[in-house]
This record gives C-alpha cells, structure tokens and sequence, in this order.
C-alpha cells in the first residue's frame, strides 16, 4: 500500500495544480469581457485592424510573427504584455532568452505602430497586452482563418518573467508528454494543444529547430526529410528558414494536420501529436474537417487568453509598450531581482555520434531515452529548481562538478564515487576536489527522483549532464539540448584528476595544452572558462595573485582582496566571488571584469593580458568580444558545453548504470 500511496502523490499533486489552474482561468473569465472598451475606447478594434490589414498586406509573415508573439506572452506569466518589454540594467526582459532569442525584432515595431495608433485616439487608455491579444485575433482572422469576440480588461506587468521563458514554452524537441505537461499546467487540456498547435498552419521555422528531425527522426516522410535537407545542412545553415506548413504557409487552414498524417511534420514537437499518441484522433479530425478546427482553434484562442492576466488596479496601462511608465519604473526598479543576460541558441545536433564534431561520444543522442524515460528532463528540472532557488551557489557548483568529471577520462559519472577502503579512491579528494567540489547531494536527489519514474534506465553521467544545463540556465544562461546516452564508469582516478584539472596558477599556454588535449579548441577554451560568472573560490587559490604575485591586477580590486585574504597563512578557506558583479547571475560579467584586470584566479587573468608578456592579441580580441556581446558568450559557450559533454572514456573503461551515484552497483 505504501508503493501504491506515492504513486498516486504526483497525480493528485497535478489534480491539485489543474484545479487551481482552471480557477484561476474562471476568474479571468469574469472579470475579461469583450465590451470593456465599449465606452472608454470604442473604436479600438478597427484601429488595431486597419494597422494588421496593411502589414499583412506587406508581409503576410507578419500576421505569423503576432500570433506566436501572443503565445509566447500569455504562456510566461500570463497574458499581460511582458514579452514586449526591452531589457533594462535592473530588469532585462524575456526578448533575448528560449525561443525568443532568435528572429526579427520587426513584428515588435509592428506592435509599436498598433499601440501609437490607438494610443492617438484613446490616450492611456487600452493595455499593450489588450493591443497585442486583438491584433492576435485579427492576424488569424486576415489570413484566412477563424475571428472571435476577444475577452479585455487585461493591465500590463510591471517587470518581466525571464526565468520562466526557458521553462515554461515547449521547445521544438518536446515530446508529447511534456506537451501536455505543459499545457495543463495553464489549465488547457489536449485537445486545446492539438487546436493551439495549428497555429503552425503559417510561418516559418529556422534550420536549427529541425534539423534534428529531418536528420533522426524515424516518424519522417523521407521525401519530406531529403527536401528539407536541401536548406538545412548537417552543420551551417541554422537560419535558413523552412515553412511550418510546406502545402499552403501563408493561409491559415488546416493543412498543418494534412502534413502531420502525412509524416511531413517540421518540427519533432509538431509531428508529436500524431505519433500513436493521445491526440492522434484529433489530428484526424482536423486534416478533414476544416471547421472543427477553426470552431475549436478559435475556443481554445479564447482560453488562452485568459491565462493570468492582471486586472483591476494590479499592473498599469503602458503608454510605451517596450517600457514601464515612469512612475512605475520608479517604484518598482529598486526592488527588481537582477536576471542575467541570456539566449537560447541550439547547436547542430547528431543523430549517430556527430557530422564530424570533435570527439563525439559514440551513440549519444538528445532523444536517447524518449521511449524509455521520456519524463527525465523535466524530472531533473525540478530538482535543480529546488537546489537553486534554495541556494543559488549550488548552480555553480553543479556545473563545476560536469566540468570535473568530464576533464578526467570522459563524462562518465566517476567525480561522483565515494572512496572505499581501503581498495578503492575515488576523484574528490583530487587537489581541485578536495574540500571544494560540492553538489553531490543534489546529484543523489536528482537520481533518486529519476530513479522512482524510471528504474535503472538512467545514468548518473547523464543526470550530471542536465543538471549541469538546467544550473547554467536557471541562472539565467543560455540551455542547448544535452546529447544522452552515456554510462557510469566502475572506476576512478585520483591520479588522472590530479593530472588533468587546470590549477589556478595555470599559465595560458597550460590552459590551451590541457583543453587541445580533449579536442577542445582555444575558443573553447575561453567560452568553458565563463563558467566562471558565478561560484566562489577560496583565498588559498587567489592568495598569491592579490599579495604582490601578479603584475597584471587591479590595485583597487587587490586591496579589496587582501582584508578577507591576508598574505602568509589563515583565512584559506575564505570565499570571495569570481565575479565580483554579478556573482550569481550567468552573463558576460566575467569578461569584462577580465579587461578591468579583475579576474579573482591568476589562471582567470591569463586569458586577458592586454596585449603583455607576448600573448596572443586574439586571445585578447576574444574575450573583448565576449566582454561586450553576451549573446555571442551564450551560443559560443553552449556550443563548447556539447562539445565537452561529448568527451567519452577510453574504451574497453568497465561502464554501467548505477543505482546509487556514489558506488558501482
């Protein structure tokens, strides 16, 4: 009975958030009502129309660009308009991050142009947030699909979600079990995702959100994956754009589900829903009958729209939809949370080891375990939600663990095994892991919860891996889907962590032997060492460098340094953060303390010499790069994550799947 009983906890448990989920969208519903404007602006939705009919007319991917817009705001936070706002030194905002990261900036101009023109004839009047869900509406309504009396009354946010973005909008890749997770947990059921998914009926995908599919997918038309391949290269070409629905891209009908039944879906998480799954009769349904979709599309549009919206004297009426007003900045900016500069930018992936990647594992795979755990990811998630929000020091230790393991004979889980004496030593007390290296009992929470939804399937080398991506993301970085399928090793070595860890004094030329001798390059090398954003390190490893060993520190920084971190002995075991800025926040901050000749570690500063002691000016060149564009740090350290995630042990290494990540079964 006791197995029994914790086996219907996660079902009541989504009961629960369903019921509060569904009250929440009853409440919208009373007090939205599509005559709110009636006498305050009753004009507002022809001037909304009259502006979409002429971008339409310009741009038929402009009707396109709106409606995903108002998908991406109402599943962060609800449907309140915080997807608009441009980022800001004290709230950076959902734009640069996920899905958002990628595209033209024109369909916000466009929404500018709408807001300008009602704002002309009902001055602080109408919500962006309203704005965007009429425009929504009408973008459907001019390319040929169905119209609906759109509910109002919605307020604008006073600050952005950028946290949930990565969290809460399903990525190209997501199954059917995290689609209709993360449907429900907006109170929409199936049959809303399967009619909101016909959206995709227009507009356009880039390379690098398929290419997976049309390279490894077995559900695939292979006429559809051999055309598709033309413009969407095994690596390059990530931009390159493919249209959503290849039978009619630009008229809203229901040829999406034609395609799906056809095997001709784009996306993996669009040819999801017809896959021998649970909504593979609705799919039917709608690839031949056009008006149960638009009867259902336009109801679920409806539903949608009532998702959290802000209502009565909660949030404000922008005047600018790109910022708060300024009495509002006032108030709010001085308690806003700091959330790092971020984009989601997806890499080339492989299906059978790589496209000529260096060092590619053998069999890795982002769908390895979709049959057999298809609930891993989200499982881990959830853990590393937890430890973070607890403990925002445990992401970066998370991480470093990942970096640790994979240095020393490959990813394999071996940074994880406890000692046993007396015939066994294990990696932590290695000189970078003694009484340094933490997080590994978020790593045993993290398997014990992967373990109770799929027993003896997973491996910790794996939970390692996502764990490491979820840190990097929660903290506000980048995320990239994480190649899976590797196995535990049964052994460890000390010695191989002494000899393979870069220390803190490593000199540059050190630096780029140890990464080259992984297969990693010089660039890789900077973008890994970025990692370095967040965490903490102790004064026994900077002692030397702000005591007078270094020429090439800051004097200010330095003297800083030296009251927590005294010259002689004492104080080893001090921390201080190797980002003095922003020291829990994934960003650039890294780079451009580096230039400022604030880097905490002597081997931080040698990828930053100014031009001294004959280094290399591009290694210089670089990390000013990085130093100014965060995104360029972002996509060039997911890149360089794959690639070193991709480090595997020698063969003939025993492997298996353990049970308990600190010992061999």
């Amino acid at each position: 009975m006791a197995v029994g009983g914790r086996g219907r906890r996660p079902l009541l448990l989504l009961l629960l958030l369903l019921a509060v989920a569904l009250a929440l969208a009853a409440r919208a519903r009373a007090q939205l009502s599509p005559g709110f404007y009636s006498a305050s602006c009753p004009t507002v939705h022809g001037v909304v129309r009259q502006v979409m009919s002429q971008a339409v007319m310009n741009d038929t991917r402009a009707g396109a660009a709106v409606l995903r817009l108002f998908y991406h705001d109402c599943f962060v936070g609800g449907c309140d308009a915080s997807v608009l706002l441009d980022d800001t030194p004290a709230a950076p905002g959902e734009k640069g991050v996920g899905p958002n990261a990628v595209g033209s900036t024109t369909v916000f101009d466009l929404v500018d142009t709408i807001k300008a023109q009602v704002e002309a004839v009902c001055p602080a009047t109408v919500s962006c947030a309203d704005v965007l869900a009429i425009a929504a509406r009408d973008s459907v309504n001019l390319l040929g699909g169905p119209s609906w009396a759109v509910p109002l009354g919605r307020r604008d946010a006073l600050s952005p979600s950028r946290s949930a973005v990565s969290t809460d909008l399903p990525g190209p890749e997501a199954d059917i079990s995290a689609l209709v997770s993360a449907f429900a947990a907006k109170g929409l059921s199936s049959r809303d995702l399967a009619a909101l998914s016909g959206a995709h009926t227009v507009g356009r995908a880039s390379c690098v959100n398929f290419r997976t599919r049309v390279y490894c997918d077995a559900n695939v038309s292979p006429a559809f994956a051999s055309h598709q391949r033309q413009s969407c290269p095994a690596s390059g070409g990530d931009a390159a754009l493919a249209p959503l629905d290849s039978l009619t891209p630009d008229a809203f009908d229901n040829g999406y589900y034609r395609n799906l039944v056809a095997g001709a879906g784009l996306l993996h998480s669009d040819q999801e829903l017809f896959n021998n799954g649970p909504v593979d009769s609705v799919v039917q349904l709608y690839s031949s009958n056009a008006a149960a979709f638009s009867s259902d599309f336009a109801a679920s549009m409806i539903r949608l729209g009532n998702i959290g919206p802000l209502t009565g004297s909660t949030g404000e009426v922008r005047l600018n939809c790109r910022k708060f007003s300024a009495t509002m900045a006032a108030m709010s900016a001085s308690g806003r949370r700091v959330f790092l500069l971020g984009a989601l930018l997806l890499v080339a992936v492989s299906c059978h080891g790589g496209f000529g990647g260096v060092g590619v594992a053998e069999g890795l795979s982002t769908r390895y375990y979709a049959k057999t755990c298809p609930a891993v990811e989200s499982v881990v998630r959830s853990v590393m939600a937890r430890a973070v929000a607890a403990d925002r020091r445990m992401g970066a230790s998370v991480l470093r663990l990942f970096f640790h393991d994979c240095f020393v004979n490959g990813c394999d889980g071996s940074v994880l095994l406890d000692d046993a004496p007396p015939g066994f030593t294990g990696e932590k007390g290695a000189g970078a892991n003694a009484g340094s290296a933490r997080g590994f009992e978020v790593v045993d929470a993290a398997k014990a919860r992967v373990e109770a939804a799929c027993r003896a399937t997973v491996s910790c080398a794996d939970v390692l891996a996502l764990a490491a991506r979820d840190a990097v993301a929660l903290l506000g970085g980048p995320t990239w889907p994480v190649r899976l399928g590797r196995k535990d090793a049964r052994t460890a070595s000390q010695a191989a962590a002494n000899g393979n860890l870069p220390g803190p004094v490593s000199s540059l030329t050190s630096l780029l032997a140890t990464f080259a001798a992984k297969g990693l390059s010089a660039r890789d090398m900077t973008a890994l060492s970025g990692a370095h954003t967040v965490g903490r390190a102790r004064c026994a490893t900077f002692r030397g460098r702000v005591n007078g060993g270094d020429a090439n520190v800051n004097a200010t920084f330095a003297t800083q340094l030296r009251r927590l971190c005294p010259a002689g002995t004492g104080g080893d075991g001090n921390l201080a953060p190797l980002d003095a800025q922003t020291p829990d926040v994934f960003d650039n901050g890294y780079f451009r303390e580096l230039t400022k000749q604030r880097g905490l570690l002597h081997s931080d500063q040698e990828l930053f010499a100014a031009g001294g002691g004959g280094r290399s000016s591009s290694q210089d060149a670089l990390v000013r790069k990085y130093a100014g564009n965060g995104a360029e740090f972002a996509r060039d350290f997911a890149k360089a994550m794959v690639k070193m995630g991709n480090l595997a042990p020698a063969a003939g290494t025993p492997v298996e799947v353990r049970l308990n990540c600190r010992k061999p079964n």
